[in-house]
């Protein structure tokens, strides 16, 4: 898949950049043509030399090299390539990108570039879970920037463990080979819910839940990186969907219904929405006020569609149709209870029990529900749920 395709890999400065002498030599063992660019920081941790008896290029280190940028090396660069692999991605160079900043060789070609982006971030876990390096990944996310990882595991400081690990090489490969088309789900389209929805009182108030629709945005991340058409129709969640699906934006269960009918045949359907179970049957028209009798009003309620029962028993259905269920009690019970009541293949099911942190939060802890039983997995981050849950989806779609 990769045989002839050209490669710029970045390296940034971290631990991890040992990795990319790995990495490159897997990059050339499937045939890719592979420059490396290096930060200055970088070769405090491994040598251009080494770096370049591996790609058998010259390796780029300067934005003023007199040499190199005789015919703006940066733009030709930039433009040369199919890819672009930033590996490890530094907080700093996620930064730097995020904001436009363009003062190195590195950052001057990831602005400068019209081709994909793939970066494998790799710092310390509380770096990684930084509000700044949080905004910058979303913005990267909205911009299309793909991302592969981070992992989790031991750190190279002693004592730390967390989310920051960069990909292994073999993983940045795979993601690299879906970035440029050949994924194992090309060709596959796939429809994804996410978020929650919100159901009107009135014109100013609503029924919500706590869904953040992270789940679902990562999920929707995994499946497009493995080279799907990914149709993603998402509720009013709080953070930015994926660069690079088809995204479609609704309020109600209602509202969501109708979308997905509107997104099949899909050869998969991921059902990841927390959707509310009940709408207001007598939404006011106007703002309701209080009249000072100290009685609350009346709010009478009424069952909405289930779309995940519709999606697995209509037609046309979907090969593979999974569900979700958050539960706050007998988990497993609950959840193979309705998987077969829904009619789905699968079920994903999680406690979302105030005490876990897991709705509205980074990390999940998950039992996939099949026909063959149910399999529990260990907590990790939504990043990495989603990409063991799309493996498992190419496996079932081949």
């Amino acid at each position: 898949m990769l045989r002839d395709r050209r490669i710029l890999l970045i390296i940034g400065g971290g631990i991890a950049a040992y990795k990319a002498l790995d990495l490159i030599r897997r990059l050339r063992e499937r045939g890719a043509k592979v420059r490396a660019v290096m930060t200055p920081a970088a070769q405090e941790f491994v040598t251009p030399l080494s770096v370049g008896a591996l790609t058998a290029d010259h390796v780029f280190t300067g934005l003023f090299d007199r040499q190199d940028e005789q015919d703006v090396g940066h733009i030709r660069l930039s433009r040369e390539a199919d890819l672009i692999v930033v590996a490890p991605a530094t907080a700093d160079l996620m930064a730097k990108l995020a904001q436009g900043l363009a003062g190195d060789l590195a950052s001057a070609v990831l602005l400068a570039t019209d081709k994909p982006v793939l970066m494998a971030p790799a710092m310390n876990p509380r770096m990684w879970a930084h509000p700044a390096t949080r905004r910058n990944r979303a913005t990267l996310a909205g911009d299309g920037v793909l991302f592969v990882g981070p992992g989790r595991g031991e750190m190279a400081e002693a004592g730390e463990a967390g989310e920051g690990r960069m990909a292994e090489p073999l993983e940045i490969v795979a993601t690299a080979e879906a970035a440029l088309g050949g994924g194992v789900l090309a060709g596959k389209h796939v429809l994804v819910t996410s978020g929650p929805t919100h159901e009107p009182i009135d014109p100013v108030r609503y029924i919500a839940n706590r869904s953040s629709g992270a789940q679902g945005t990562a999920l929707a991340a995994a499946l497009r990186d493995l080279g799907a058409r990914v149709t993603f129709v998402t509720g009013p969640a709080t953070v930015p969907p994926p660069g690079g699906v088809a995204v479609v934006r609704v309020e109600t269960a209602a509202q969501m219904l109708a979308a997905v009918e509107a997104a099949l045949p899909a050869d998969a359907a991921v059902m990841a929405a927390a959707v509310a179970d009940w709408r207001v049957a007598n939404a006011g028209a106007q703002k309701m006020k209080k009249d000072g009798s100290g009685k609350a009003p009346a709010l009478e309620f009424a069952e909405n569609p289930d779309i995940l029962a519709r999606v697995s028993k209509g037609q046309p259905r979907p090969r593979l149709v999974v569900g979700f269920a958050a539960e706050t009690e007998t988990v497993i019970a609950h959840a193979t209870a309705k998987r077969l009541r829904k009619g789905c293949d699968w079920i994903v099911a999680n406690d979302v029990s105030p005490a876990t942190g897991i709705m509205g939060g980074a990390e999940n802890a998950v039992t996939l529900i099949t026909d063959a039983g149910a399999e529990t997995w260990e907590r990790m981050g939504k990043d990495a749920v989603a990409r063991r849950l799309a493996a498992r989806i190419a496996e079932a779609l081949a």
